[in-house]
């Protein structure tokens, strides 16, 4: 009987010709578990899904209970579903009242899709403005405005009437005007290596897209639900997007996306056409089930406001020659190192270390720390003693 090392390379479709093949057989709390015993602290939470950990037992419970009653009825939006109207009610009482109107559906880069038909079609534009740098995922509409040509020269003619700008650059945004649909932004770019916007920029591209009539889009598939130490970015910068999206931890540990705007501009996706949105699986009840009960977690045990100490102490431990930067708030870190090889060696080699790393997609000299929310003081000390080691077995080695 073939292995499941060997079902993986034979029927799986791979995503790059060095996968880590990394085989985990159970996951609970802040750990991933290996078929031989292996214990390894997960230090990238699934890349900021797992905010309260692996298996929590109130996710689990909800998981269990919407299984007793119904998993999917019909296509979303077509029948009164508990688990997303509750949801849907939970998402508006933590965000601005302008962001009262939800529409779930299964991943960022649906959502992503979503909201660009929500903006042509309300602005009656076709404009989309993006940064360098950004990531909005890997469809084809998506694909169209992520920041990085690496990854879109394959696949092109990719959608039309999309611009990229510069990121924290203010003289680029004259480019915002009465052509614009909307303008995408990561409040933090979280693939770029955890970069920053600089003061006031936020804030002037809120004001371009006021003054020409362009939607303002906040992409925190990464950064919402905590990862910052606030609950969503929106309340770290002060600045509220027309729509924002959501993804990732949104689902508690299973797949789930979201666009949120004002019921005004939402309506436009219910006539002329008639569903001018529309998705079978997005909103699933267990999924919605699932996501509200870890947004319940991450607020009841205020897990955001937690995440600057604990911030703090991967900054105090993680000492060491190679590591020439610490950028990021929260639990949402970059390392950054001497050398990209350095890079490749760490993540290639954590795993025997007892920790997974991973790499950022437009950033090559550093590695990603972005651990479950719950993640212990203690823990996070354990975790950087095998960060350190690791880094000096990669100096043994002369991997630079």
């Amino acid at each position: 009987m073939l292995t499941n090392r060997q079902l993986f390379l034979l029927h799986l479709g791979q995503t790059s010709d060095e996968p880590l093949m990394l085989e985990i057989i159970k996951a609970e709390g802040i750990y991933m578990f290996g078929p031989a015993g292996e214990k390894y602290i997960d230090l990238i939470s699934g890349v900021s899904v797992s905010n309260v950990g692996h298996r929590h037992p109130g996710v689990i419970s909800a998981i269990k209970e919407q299984i007793d009653s119904y998993l999917h009825l019909m296509v979303y939006g077509e029948i009164i579903q508990s688990p997303q109207v509750r949801y849907a009610e939970l998402l508006a009482s933590v965000l601005p009242p302008s962001l009262g109107t939800c529409f779930f559906v299964n991943s960022g880069s649906e959502a992503v899709e979503g909201a660009m038909k929500l903006a042509k079609k309300v602005t009656g534009r076709s404009k989309i403005i993006y940064f360098e740098n950004s990531y909005h995922g890997s469809t084809h509409g998506a694909l169209s405005i992520q920041g990085s040509d690496k990854y879109k020269n394959a696949f092109r003619p990719l959608l039309p009437d999309t611009f990229c700008l510069p990121f924290n650059d203010l003289s680029s945004l004259a480019e915002i005007n009465d052509h614009t649909a909307a303008v995408i932004i990561e409040p933090v770019q979280a693939e770029a290596g955890v970069i920053f916007p600089c003061e006031g920029f936020l804030e002037e591209v809120r004001k371009k897209c006021c003054e020409t009539g362009a939607l303002l889009v906040f992409d925190e598939v990464q950064t919402g639900f905590g990862r910052l130490g606030h609950l969503f970015a929106i309340y770290r910068f002060n600045v509220i997007p027309d729509i924002l999206i959501l993804a990732k931890a949104l689902g508690g540990g299973m797949p789930l996306g979201a666009f949120i705007t004002s019921g005004k501009i939402m309506t436009a996706l219910t006539a002329n056409p008639a569903l001018g949105h529309i998705t079978t699986f997005g909103g699933h009840p267990v999924c919605c089930a699932a996501g509200m009960a870890s947004l319940k977690v991450i607020i009841e045990d205020d897990l955001a406001a937690a995440c600057a100490v604990k911030s703090a102490i991967f900054r105090c431990e993680l000492k060491h020659p190679l590591i020439k930067e610490i950028r990021g708030e929260g639990l949402l870190l970059a390392i950054e190192l001497t050398d990209p090889r350095y890079v490749r060696y760490a993540i290639k080699n954590a795993p025997s270390h007892g920790i997974i790393l991973d790499f950022f997609l437009f950033c090559d000299d550093a590695f990603r720390i972005a651990p479950p929310l719950i993640i212990s003081e203690e823990e996070i000390k354990d975790a950087c003693c095998k960060v350190i080691t690791l880094l000096d077995d990669a100096m043994k080695n002369d991997t630079g």
